[in-house]
């Protein structure tokens, strides 16, 4: 059996990491077509709770995420061995 990683993204908002494609700053202009995109699709998760967006995350499902966390927090949460994790 594989094992499912989930990452905390703040606010109790909790993502599979194994299908975390990117993580990226939502500043660049293609970043915010991404976005605009992915709301015009239907595909636009906000998990930032009305805060500013730090963090777009990309998944393999072609859903966008949106966080009010760091990306580098984001990523030092991947690398770490104490994020919620179970067998699946």
């Amino acid at each position: 059996m594989s094992q499912i990683k989930l990452i905390n993204m703040g606010f109790g908002n909790i993502v599979s990491a194994n299908r975390i494609i990117s993580i990226v700053s939502p500043e660049s202009a293609p970043i915010k077509r991404l976005i605009q995109d992915a709301r015009e699709r239907g595909q636009l998760i906000d998990a930032t709770y009305g805060r500013r967006t730090r963090a777009v995350i990309v998944m393999d499902s072609d859903h966008i995420i949106l966080s009010a966390v760091q990306p580098e927090t984001v990523a030092q949460r991947l690398t770490t061995k104490d994020d919620l994790s179970e067998e699946g």
